[in-house]
């Protein structure tokens, strides 16, 4: 890798945008502190993976034989002088991690196995052939909460598909994937006590204009969970309702108020559905849903949905959330839903998305002031089923179009009045699948706008620097190229 010519330091205690010219800081999500030092490390088939972390480290030889076609042996024990990575775990460095580049040997170092992962991920970003860029990295996440969501409702996306989508995610320090597994067009999930929900909710025809059909049998997403989690992503699973429930309701008609199946529906539609709010059949089948998605979901969250809810009544909305948000907690997990589910006072304790496209929301203002914690994901800015410009022979525009540059603009930590950065927990880019059919799809409608919105949620705000973002962005293209990734080559990126 060329040396840069052009010395940046970002001081971790006034950080400042990272700025390279010739690579050590092209770096994404821009690092907290950068300081090149004009002393490459170049692997070779002498290179040695030192650590005691050996989810860590068989994973980045994984990944730099896939790269480099070297095969580096991964040991707990001291390597010979000279040619080895090293993965550290010491105290100090809270979320984040430090990595540390010369001539001889490459050194990361974090508190945690997921900060050494994150501190991996810059490694392979600094890779050029099988040279590494040498310098020092000190980096830490702005945000705990980094998110993606997909949806796998509207049409099914394979297992093999959202693998895929994880191997790119988890380069950008996102560290967690949000599934959306039903909806008014289809149900994607195996509930052991609800076999109808996927026998017709995931039976061939469901999704948009009949085509998608498919589900997760319980092992397939036990298999997912773990994937993920190697990759130190987080799975959050949603089950959508009061609304988004006309799937479900033609599986099984007494979830209806009246007893009769609705028609199936594969149009895009949205807001015609509801539950029945008075009836204990539907308790029943909300607290079975969630205990079965519990027993198979390690990490903290529950995604209830909540959005849209048009078809319910206010006042039975808010009885309904005051019902089901204490099921999530009976279970062990922590209820997360769309930023409408702020009108209960039982939500107060729970993550709520914003979704919303203004800059004020008193309701949600106030829950905050009550506790609530929230997750930006402002649909004119993080919504990547949004077309990129009228030509996009993909995706929606009801949002707004959305060109890399509106998705970087904006600052989660201020965007909404009244909730203040301290009770944001993070921000997530979400991708509905109305139009998308395929992984070539996920991957183009994706990147490179979910670089902007991983950007936003780990690097600090003071580097936040459009200029210096789509320098880096331009960088960075080629390693998608190498990858197969079928990204959007937007006309704002010198690529």
């Amino acid at each position: 890798m060329a040396l840069p010519q052009l010395l940046t330091v970002a001081l971790l205690a006034a950080p400042v945008p990272v700025l390279s010219v010739d690579g050590f800081a092209d770096v994404i999500p821009a690092p907290v502190s950068a300081v090149p030092s004009g002393a490459d490390f170049h692997l070779d088939r002498n290179t040695v993976i030192q650590t005691r972390t050996p989810a860590v480290g068989n994973q980045l030889a994984a990944d730099i034989s896939a790269e480099t076609g070297l095969a580096l042996p991964v040991t707990p024990s001291a390597a010979p002088a000279g040619r080895k990575i090293s993965l550290k775990i010491a105290g100090g460095l809270g979320d984040g991690y430090k990595l540390v580049v010369n001539r001889n040997s490459v050194e990361v170092t974090a508190t945690t196995p997921a900060g050494l992962f994150d501190g991996t991920q810059t490694l392979l970003q600094l890779r050029e052939g099988r040279a590494i860029a040498g310098g020092t990295i000190e980096d830490r996440p702005r945000f705990t909460y980094r998110g993606s969501h997909l949806d796998l409702a509207r049409h099914f996306h394979t297992p093999d598909e959202v693998k895929k989508y994880i191997d790119e995610i988890r380069r950008l320090k996102i560290n967690y994937l949000h599934l959306h597994l039903s909806d008014d067009q289809g149900w994607r999930i195996q509930i052991d006590g609800w076999p109808r929900l996927t026998e017709i909710g995931g039976a061939a025809g469901t999704g948009v204009d009949g085509v998608g059909g498919g589900f997760l049998t319980k092992a397939e997403y036990a298999d997912l969970v773990a994937y993920a989690a190697a990759r130190f992503v987080t799975i959050v699973p949603e089950i959508d309702m009061p609304g988004h429930v006309n799937a479900a309701q033609v599986a099984y008609p007494e979830l209806t108020c009246d007893g009769v199946a609705p028609p199936p529906r594969t149009d895009t539609a949205v807001g015609y559905s509801s539950l029945c709010i008075s009836s204990e059949t539907t308790y029943r089948f909300v607290e079975d849903v969630i205990r079965e998605l519990a027993a198979i979901t390690p990490g903290p969250y529950i995604h209830i949905g909540g959005d849209e809810a048009h078809a319910t009544p206010p006042a039975d909305y808010v009885a309904f959330q005051n019902r089901v948000i204490p099921l999530v907690a009976k279970y062990g997990k922590t209820a997360y839903g769309w930023h409408e589910i702020a009108q209960s006072p039982a939500a107060y304790s729970s993550v709520a998305q914003n979704w919303g496209m203004s800059r004020s929301n008193p309701v949600l203002a106030g829950a905050v002031a009550n506790g609530m914690r929230v997750v930006m994901s402002p649909a004119n800015k993080a919504y990547l089923d949004m077309k990129y410009d009228r030509n996009t022979p993909l995706g929606l525009t009801w949002a707004g179009l959305i060109e890399v540059r509106t998705a970087y603009d904006w600052d989660p930590g201020t965007h909404l009045t009244g909730v203040p950065e301290s009770a944001v927990l993070g921000v997530e880019a979400a991708l509905w699948s109305e139009t998308l059919r395929n992984i070539d799809h996920i991957e183009y409608m994706a990147f490179p706008r979910l670089a902007a919105i991983a950007e936003l949620g780990w690097s600090p705000a003071s580097s936040h620097d459009w200029e210096a973002f789509r320098s880096r962005l331009a960088a960075y293209g080629p390693q998608w190229t190498a990858r197969g990734v079928d990204f959007y080559p937007s006309p704002q990126i010198s690529w």
